[in-house]
């Protein structure tokens, strides 16, 4: 599934053909996507193809097209503080996304099949919040994993106020979806055909709306074997932040507050990503010929429409130049240290303590 839009050159070209075509609508939905390197997600020997409208799969790992995620995560409606359910959460691409939305009160949790899958989530976890330039950008609610059949969790866990499914959901199963759901909740799942929205409305009322037709493997079915077992697939529980975390949390707010208020004293607007150029073919002039005898003479073709040629390459020219400034604009932004680890280095505090408020990271 996928193919809606072109492929980008690199993650934000992809963001820019996907707002294009309106499948990413909103800035906080934007914000997510541009911060998260699509290719990353993918085994290196693949990465050439991650910037396609393409689902991709090898093996247990498995990514829906960036059109699917956009449509999921704008029908979600993510709001700061809200609890997520990833079912089948896979190489956590998605749920890290959401997670940048939610922030640090939100709860953040993802049911996979495969443990091979859920140990290859947790390694990109580990490196978007250990490498990424983006993660020092935003207030982070860091998804939690566990391995189990999404169809086995026990009944006694708690209601989410958003709940995604990535895999086709069979109508017999819609009403064991909806038990995860809080009521002002939204479950979006792939259903007979259909990624279909589910708002509750009440405690046995429900609003349903179609968005696309989609194509999803079917939710693997527990084997008779795993039903005989006792043991059903336990959530993690809500647990309340401790006051260290939450110290480093009010803190790192904090000294980005007044980096912020320091950058607007100086008078110094936010700098928004330069916007990328889609290169152009450039027009030719082409001459007209001539036979003269049996010799064929090219014959200069002046008209009105040759100096709009020749106007138009000169506006080419300068995009091209622009685009070079560009360019070198976006290399010396992707460059620039961030300015939260540096105040944060330079504090009057314990080296070990400085590490902790940094998240252990090395840039």
């Amino acid at each position: 599934m996928g193919g809606a839009v072109s492929a980008g050159e690199d993650n934000d070209d992809l963001i820019d053909n996907l707002k294009e075509a309106q499948y990413i609508r909103t800035e906080r939905v934007e914000q997510a996507f541009r911060a998260i390197d699509r290719a990353e997600y993918y085994l290196e020997a693949y990465r050439e193809n991650a910037y396609k409208d393409l689902a991709w799969k090898h093996g247990n790992i498995h990514l829906s097209a960036p059109c699917i995620y956009s449509e999921v995560m704008e029908a979600l409606k993510l709001q700061p503080g809200l609890t997520f359910l990833n079912l089948g959460s896979g190489t956590g691409y998605l749920s890290t996304m959401v997670g940048l939305i939610l922030g640090p009160f939100g709860i953040n949790h993802g049911v996979e099949l495969h443990a091979d899958v859920v140990e290859y989530a947790r390694q990109k976890l580990d490196t978007f919040v250990k490498n990424s330039d983006s993660f020092d950008k935003f207030e982070f609610c860091e998804p939690v994993f566990v391995v189990g059949n999404c169809l086995e969790v026990t009944s006694d866990n708690l209601q989410y106020d958003r709940v995604y499914c990535g895999a086709g959901v069979q109508k017999d199963h819609e009403n064991y979806m909806k038990i995860f759901l809080k009521v002002g909740g939204i479950l979006v799942m792939p259903m007979e055909d259909q990624l279909t929205q589910i708002i509750r409305t009440g405690q046995n009322t429900w609003e349903t709306k179609n968005i696309l037709a989609v194509s999803f493997a079917p939710l693997i079915q527990p084997s008779r074997t795993d039903s005989l077992k006792s043991d059903n697939v336990g959530l993690p529980s809500a647990s309340v932040r401790c006051l260290q975390d939450l110290a480093r949390i009010y803190i790192r707010r904090n000294l980005r507050n007044l980096i912020n208020q320091e950058i607007q004293a100086r008078g110094i607007p936010p700098r928004a990503p330069p916007k990328r150029k889609r290169k152009k073919l450039r027009r030719r002039r082409i001459d007209t010929y001539v036979f003269v005898g049996n010799q064929l003479i090219p014959q200069p073709f002046d008209s009105d429409e040759d100096d709009k040629m020749e106007e138009g390459n000169r506006e080419e020219e300068e995009e091209e130049e622009e685009e070079k400034e560009i360019s070198e604009g976006l290399k010396q932004e992707e460059s620039t240290p961030s300015l939260l680890r540096e105040r944060i280095m330079s504090l009057p505090l314990p080296e070990s303590l400085k590490a902790y408020l940094t998240y252990y990271r090395q840039k």
